[in-house]
């Protein structure tokens, strides 16, 4: 396991939902040129963000945000600035939300030092 994890999370059957999911693939075409970093598609995918952070120094995430921005606008934050819209009944395996397993993360004593979310406006 590498210290560094670049994340892609959404649904590509959602269309925009999975930008995420298709940058985090451009990229990870390219990881020849980034040795010290894993590339891991979670989708949809819920508490496995949890295992996926366990263990490394520095995470970055890649998801679709809905942030009333030109569709294609991609921004840069710290997960106490990012705003969650969803409202979940509690943790799901299936569905999750990304603020919910990154505190979980904290709370395990697992979470990476660094992290950061690149939001891009569907």
């Amino acid at each position: 396991m590498k210290k560094i994890v670049v994340i892609g999370l959404g649904n590509t059957l959602m269309s925009d939902e999975g930008v995420g999911i298709h940058l985090l693939h451009r990229l990870k075409a390219r990881a020849s040129g980034f040795p010290g970093v894993d590339f891991v598609d979670l989708g949809a995918s819920g508490l496995r963000l949890v295992h996926a952070l366990a263990g490394r120094k520095r995470a970055i995430l890649l998801d679709c945000a809905r942030m009333g921005e030109t569709p294609g606008t991609i921004r840069r934050f710290t997960p106490e600035e990012v705003r969650t819209g969803k409202k979940l009944p509690g943790f799901s395996l299936h569905e999750g939300d990304v603020l919910q397993a990154i505190a979980l993360s904290r709370t395990l004593g697992e979470c990476p030092e660094s992290i950061v979310v690149f939001g891009i406006q569907p």
